[in-house]
């Protein structure tokens, strides 16, 4: 409790500072509503609409920020459970060129990596020395719904790691990173039987908490770009997932491609899950691209994936212009036949005044060689009317149709204002 009482002192301190000092303020307010059909039962559906309220605020003195994003949503009419809704998703306070070589950020932040990102509730160091640069975080696990509340269970719901990158050969980045996250399932009661077969009430308490994984990751960008990682499970000790992907500029207008991928399931340390074989995979995809001329470049690959006893197979061809793309994706063997057209178009007219933009696709799909086919029909239109720089406005319709969605009718309303002040107070 103390600490937590500490952090919100130290951070509504930095908080009031930096507002008093603030020479720049910046960011983006949106306005969104959502309107969509849900079915409560088979043979009736109700018509829901959702409001959005997003805020992203920038104070900014020199090298020291206060960053934050926030959104508020509910429903129209009948609440939905636990509506209304205040998320916090960003709420930090940054400091650059400490020292000349370090940046701090504090507060609730976004944390990016391959096996647990997403927000935390704590301190980020970045130190850049010579050609390599160190970061570490620790932190606490931001609750339910984004709300802004500090964890009162920092041993069971934490996350803390770090990263080593080097940069010294040209073209070239190589890291070393690791992440450990912890968090502590939500214990609940459920129905069993007893020795007797009597049903009874039991609390179920979840001890799987944990991941424990590091990273080794290479990428080389030039004739040839190149990007590699590995990530290792420390806690099943064995390899979680290796990943390969690279493009070789065969001519000024010719591209190869190659795609490599194995994983294995990643599943939390002492969970009731590991007991199973769920078997890993396999992956990997071939192709080329092909610049016709500055308008048109087309497309093709073809992948195969390997199952625990089985495999699968895709292709897709496909061309890319300024004024939007076709492409067709087919799929074949264990994973299920699909056979998918889509095609999407968007333009800017009168100097960024309009941008139209409309897409069709039609899928068809069974999961196995023997089911009965099915098909889906999707289709999207909406247009973006920006009357200045500053304000935006993007209307977009959404339909889709399947034997389980019947007619499905979506609309997408929202409005975008940007701001950018500078007080000149000091």
């Amino acid at each position: 409790m103390k600490l937590k009482t500490l952090f919100y002192f130290a951070f509504s301190l930095l908080i009031f500072t930096e507002c008093l000092l603030a020479q720049n303020i910046n960011g983006k307010i949106s306005s969104s509503l959502y309107a969509f059909e849900r079915a409560q039962t088979i043979d009736n559906s109700d018509m829901f609409l959702r409001g959005y309220e997003t805020l992203i605020l920038n104070i900014n003195e020199g090298n020291y920020s206060l960053k934050s994003r926030l959104n508020f949503e509910t429903n129209f009419g009948d609440a939905l459970e636990n509506d209304p809704k205040l998320r916090f998703y960003n709420l930090y306070f940054e400091a650059r060129k400490l020292f000349d070589v370090a940046t701090l950020k504090l507060g609730r932040q976004p944390i990016f990596n391959q096996v647990a990102g997403g927000l935390f509730d704590g301190a980020n160091l970045k130190v850049d020395v010579s050609d390599f640069t160190l970061s570490g975080y620790w932190g606490g696990n931001v609750p339910a719904y984004q709300k802004l509340e500090f964890s009162e269970d920092l041993k069971n719901n934490n996350i803390f790691g770090g990263e080593v990158t080097y940069k010294g050969l040209d073209n070239t980045k190589i890291s070393l990173s690791y992440v450990d996250k912890n968090f502590k399932p939500l214990d609940y009661e459920a129905q069993r039987l007893d020795i007797n077969l009597n049903p009874i009430t039991i609390l179920i308490e979840n001890k799987s908490n944990q991941f424990r994984y590091g990273s080794a990751a290479i990428a080389y960008f030039g004739l040839l770009d190149v990007n590699a990682r590995v990530n290792y499970d420390f806690n099943f000790m064995e390899l979680s997932k290796a990943e390969l992907s690279g493009r070789y500029s065969a001519t000024e207008d010719l591209g190869l491609n190659l795609y490599y991928n194995y994983r294995a399931p990643q599943i939390r340390y002492n969970s009731i899950f590991a007991v199973f074989d769920f078997g890993n995979t396999s992956e990997i995809e071939a192709g080329a691209d092909y610049k016709i001329n500055s308008d048109f470049t087309v497309y093709g690959k073809f992948g195969n994936v390997e199952y625990k006893d089985d495999n699968s197979q895709r292709f897709t061809l496909g061309v890319n212009s300024n004024y939007g793309g076709l492409s067709y994706r087919q799929t074949l063997g264990y994973a299920g036949e699909l056979s998918s057209i889509s095609a999407y178009s968007a333009r800017t007219f009168l100097d960024g005044f309009l941008t139209p933009s409309i897409g069709l696709a039609y899928t068809n799909y069974k999961l196995s060689e023997g089911d009965e086919a099915n098909n889906i029909i999707s289709a999207l239109a909406g247009v973006n009317v920006r009357p200045w720089q500053t304000l935006s406005f993007d209307l977009q319709g959404q339909f889709s149709d399947n034997k389980i969605y019947k007619n499905d009718l979506r609309l997408f309303f929202k409005i975008n204002y940007w701001f950018n002040t500078n007080l000149d107070l000091l």
